[in-house]
């Protein structure tokens, strides 16, 4: 990784801040953003650079956040797009939005649009999305985004969300693959972490005994998403959905449905602000 500059967003804790650490001892140059400045600020010094903070449930945090990262560098040669969490889909965002599109989706396609320009001038680089196996329980309806038209439970929101980091991988493969940049999307695994810290009904597992069963450590989680990072934009891995280390895991059925991937593109575009 020396000579790379990659910007890894979560890391104030769990397999970002991992992830960071790990890939700043590979050589790389590593930016990282989060939204609590007391739990980044220690990750940053141990990775070499300064915090950037942002909270992705605000969208012009996420604005300011590239006119940052922008200014401190030319190119971005590694995009982790790794915050996120499940949260319960009563509540709001600054922005209006339900807390699960905006924060593991809407934030994200901002950010990598508004970083676009850096990704391309690296020659080569690679978006990674960290995605679940949460997917599954998923549903994207284009004219519901924000699951308006009736309740939805917390299990149901958030692996739409993460169904959108599959779907927002595909788009990018298949639009931006001439500029030089590949994308790919990964499970990490049951990570034993601060995951869930905003729900009530995944934080009583995690804070539970189960976790010591259900779960696997930081380090084993973030070595997945390492290990792409590492591999690069190579196109063996574009477009493609990772489970761990495993390509080609287990998908909800929308996942290549090209309707839902180039809709969810465009309606995401119209909802920020950028050209689709």
């Amino acid at each position: 990784m020396a000579g790379k500059t990659v910007l890894v967003t979560g890391a104030s804790d769990g397999i970002g801040a991992e992830a960071a650490r790990v890939l700043a001892k590979d050589g790389a140059t590593v930016l990282v953003t989060g939204r609590s400045a007391d739990k980044l600020e220690p990750v940053a010094e141990a990775v070499g650079t300064e915090p950037l903070i942002a909270d992705f449930a605000r969208l012009d945090d996420v604005r300011r956040l590239a006119e940052e990262v922008s200014e401190r560098t030319d190119t971005l040669d590694v995009l982790l797009n790794n915050a996120g969490g499940t949260f319960a889909p009563s509540r709001t965002t600054a922005d209006g939005h339900e807390p699960n599109f905006q924060i593991n989706h809407l934030a994200p396609y901002l950010l990598t649009h508004l970083l676009r320009p850096r990704l391309v001038a690296a020659g080569r680089s690679l978006v990674v999305n960290t995605s679940s196996i949460g997917n599954l329980a998923g549903k994207v309806d284009l004219d519901d985004l924000d699951h308006e038209r009736g309740r939805t439970i917390e299990l149901r929101a958030y692996g739409t969300g993460k169904l959108m980091n599959i779907l927002f991988t595909r788009g990018i493969a298949q639009r931006w693959a001439g500029d030089g940049i590949a994308s790919v999307a990964v499970h990490p695994g049951p990570v034993g972490s601060s995951f869930g810290r905003d729900s009530w009904f995944v934080g009583l597992v995690y804070r539970s005994p189960l976790k010591r069963f259900a779960t696997i450590s930081v380090a084993d989680g973030a070595a997945p998403l390492v290990a792409l990072a590492e591999r690069g934009p190579d196109p063996e891995v574009n477009g493609r959905y990772f489970s761990r280390f495993t390509p080609d895991g287990r998908e909800n059925k929308q996942a290549h449905d090209q309707r839902i991937i180039d809709g969810l593109w465009v309606r995401s575009a119209e909802l920020v602000g950028v050209a689709p």
